[in-house]
């Protein structure tokens, strides 16, 4: 155990330049403390590690040493193929670096690797987008990919749901996000942090001055909190629902996730096995078409404005069959 993270400090230090006690600590889930002896060992073992004081100050390795205990195991060279995106390596316009880079990954690796790696390849494959969606025409995610990279400004004309439909704003790209295969751009203009959908960005330029990104931007944690302030914000008030056993079977299966996780039972099946639960709904023409779903299995109970809009529709549908 101590020996591995030995291991990951070096390559901690080696990929990063320099870095504090607290970070190495935080990243290896360990005490300073405990960073401290690490380094002691290194240095004890001709590692040449050494500290600069100071607020700028960290661990560093001396200039040009390089370790060479970079070498894949059999689990890691799997991984590794596993994490590979054709879809968006190509919509970011790298296909053709990517294929060539897993060619000379491939060759690099000693043969038994070799064998394992191309057989994870040829027997799990990541396709993205969900079902029956067609992939969105995002013409402007390479270059909104480039200024991402060179951490450079784009002025953006978007397309949003609210008014004005149209927008323009220059803003400071600080990562990009593929989720459920849509492309969304995380960036930061006007003092705070918003997100784009980027089949919605109308036009894009990329502008020559550069930027600073935020300290302590973490691009997975802002997105988990985001989510979760946007099913919040999503769902404003609650349903109060009746349903058969199939029903209740069938709510997890036909909603949302994040309906589903929420329901809460609020009594027991009653003497003909139907349960009422409360879910959370985003407004009440949302919540009609999805509670549909469940046919006969489910009855509203309120609010009173939701359970009117669907003895509506259930009327208007039986004039349209003739019933």
């Amino acid at each position: 155990m101590r020996a591995t993270r030995l291991v990951s400090l070096l390559l901690l230090l080696q990929s990063r330049n320099r870095m504090t006690a607290q970070e190495l600590a935080d990243a290896l889930e360990v005490s300073v403390r405990t960073v401290y002896r690490d380094v002691e060992s290194l240095g004890a073992a001709g590692v040449p590690v050494y500290g600069e004081p100071g607020h700028d100050g960290g661990y560093r390795l001396l200039d040009g040493y390089r370790t060479r205990l970079t070498g894949l195991t059999a689990d890691e060279a799997e991984a590794l193929f596993l994490t590979g995106l054709p879809t968006a390596a190509a919509q970011l316009g790298l296909a053709a670096e990517t294929a060539t880079a897993q060619l000379k990954l491939m060759a690099a690796l000693p043969a038994q690797l070799r064998e394992r790696a191309g057989r994870v390849a040829d027997r799990f494959h990541l396709d993205l987008p969900p079902w029956y969606l067609g992939t969105e025409p995002i013409p402007h995610l390479a270059p909104i990919a480039a200024a991402t990279w060179e951490q450079r400004s784009v002025r953006i004309r978007y397309e949003r749901w609210a008014e004005p439909n149209e927008i323009t704003r220059t803003v400071e790209p600080h990562g990009l996000v593929l989720k459920a295969g849509n492309w969304y751009l995380v960036a930061r203009g006007e003092e705070r942090f918003r997100t784009y959908r980027i089949s919605r960005v109308l036009d894009v330029d990329v502008l020559p001055q550069r930027f600073e990104r935020a300290e302590g931007f973490d691009l997975a944690s802002h997105w988990e909190s985001y989510l979760e302030h946007f099913d919040r914000r999503r769902h404003r008030g609650t349903a109060v629902l009746r349903l058969s056993a199939q029903g209740l079977e069938r709510l997890t299966q036909l909603l949302e996730p994040a309906v589903a996780a929420a329901r809460k039972t609020t009594a027991g099946p009653d003497a003909v096995g139907w349960t009422e639960v409360e879910i959370p709904v985003e407004s009440v023409e949302a919540a009609v078409p999805e509670l549909l779903k469940l046919g006969a299995d489910v009855e509203v109970l309120a609010p009173a404005e939701l359970r009117a809009a669907v003895v509506r529709t259930l009327r208007a549908m039986s004039r349209t069959y003739g019933l």
